[in-house]
């Protein structure tokens, strides 16, 4: 949860590094665990460690489809002395001298230690010719070599994927612990603001970041509570976050913490609780608040999408991550040779829109802008400018965030 004093940052500018410290000081978890089916676990947070109780593989098992032989009988001709399929139960090896027809996950027999590919012999009758100079003990997956009995299979803190969700269930599990779900209350603000399929105002615009913010919450696994858009009216403001803290664990809203007049969730929130607007050197991004509204986390984002969704990839999602009990992922960067010149503030990091080209190299957006949100879609990652650069040439390695990866 929240701790319960602001943040003292004063007038001071923050790093990133600084920003995530601050999160990974000042927040807890706050979801208590319960028991789910393992078809409903699919990215909640695990609350107790899934220990093997078995072996994977729970038995020496072929690999491949072929002949089990010794290794001793490699470049002989031998007589097949019978068939075994995946399922079937387990066999006595033949004797020395013989081979055994054998398949894809069938039980390899105590005494018989490779597996000659069924492409790489010659077949005569009941007899099979086997080439010499294989290593002993090919094409054999060994009991206990991908997961061991008794070993961590997946910790606490993990936030579960598809994958993950499958090694469960080769474990045999078919409940796991998890952490209930954050519960998030979510608004937009802003008198401009129209909710898709109505009639759009003169000089309105429609809302893309509540759904946007939603679809990345739920893609989390939070249990998210839409609040509609709230008028450019601190009372109204105050009310509808007094009401969400009651029994929401975090409160995330778009617009209204910048430094303008008509900007009333920062003095709604300092009313309520406690709140620091951070001064990040982060662009786009830099208007974004944190704090608390009673025993509820708050964060409040720039209005403008691109903006908003940087800002929520480098800083919400850690935050979630904290108040979920999940152990925060770091994003997943790649390199990449940069297709673009640029410069840039040092001491401040920056994240551009690019487009990787068949060669790999990553092109720059010509037109940056924090409210282009059709540009950000036909972009495929976001370049992450580090605080350290100055500039950089066409050539230069940079680091670039996927957005696939994550969802976007």
């Amino acid at each position: 949860m929240a701790g319960k004093d602001c943040f003292d940052t004063g007038s001071r500018v923050l790093t990133v590094a600084q920003a995530l410290d601050l999160i990974a000081s000042r927040f807890t978890a706050v979801s208590e665990p319960e028991q789910v089916p393992l078809g409903r676990a699919l990215g909640r947070v695990l609350a107790a460690d899934i220990i093997s109780v078995l072996d994977l593989p729970p038995f020496d098992n072929a690999a491949m489809d072929g002949y089990a032989v010794r290794a001793t009988d490699l470049g002989r001709r031998l007589p097949v002395a019978g068939t075994l399929y995946a399922g079937s139960a387990p066999v006595a090896a033949p004797k020395p001298g013989a081979a055994l027809r054998i398949f894809t996950g069938a039980v390899m027999p105590d005494g018989l230690d490779t597996v000659v590919m069924q492409e790489e012999v010659r077949v005569e009758g009941d007899f099979v010719h086997l080439p010499a100079g294989l290593s002993p003990g090919l094409n054999v997956r060994r009991r206990g070599e991908d997961v061991a009995v008794g070993q961590v299979a997946l910790p606490t803190g993990r936030r579960l994927r598809a994958v993950d969700i499958g090694l469960a269930a080769a474990l045999g599990q078919d409940f796991l612990t998890i952490r209930r779900p954050l519960r998030v209350a979510l608004f937009s603000t802003g008198d401009e603001v129209t909710a898709p399929g109505r009639a759009l105002a003169p000089g309105g615009i429609y809302d893309a970041n509540r759904p946007l913010l939603s679809a990345l919450l739920s893609q989390m696994g939070c249990a998210v509570t839409d609040l509609g858009i709230l008028a450019d009216d601190e009372g109204v403001i105050r009310a509808a976050l007094a009401a969400a803290a009651a029994d929401h664990d975090l409160i995330l809203t778009s617009g209204g913490v910048s430094a303008g007049d008509a900007d009333h969730v920062k003095a709604a929130v300092r009313t309520l609780g406690g709140l620091d607007l951070w001064k990040l050197a982060l662009k786009p991004g830099k208007p974004l608040a944190l704090g608390h509204v009673g025993a509820a986390a708050f964060a409040g984002l720039p209005g403008n999408p691109v903006a908003m969704l940087v800002s929520f990839l480098v800083l919400v999602r850690p935050l979630i991550d904290r108040l979920s009990g999940a152990v925060p992922a770091p994003l997943p960067l790649l390199t990449a040779p940069a297709g673009f010149a640029h410069a840039k503030k040092a001491g401040r990091r920056e994240y551009l829109r690019v487009s990787i080209g068949p060669d790999g190299v990553a092109h720059a957006d010509p037109t940056e802008g924090a409210a282009m949100l059709g540009h950000l879609t036909r972009a495929d990652a976001l370049a992450e400018l580090g605080e350290e650069v100055t500039a950089v040439r066409p050539g230069d390695p940079v680091r670039v965030l996927p957005l696939g990866m994550l969802g976007t």
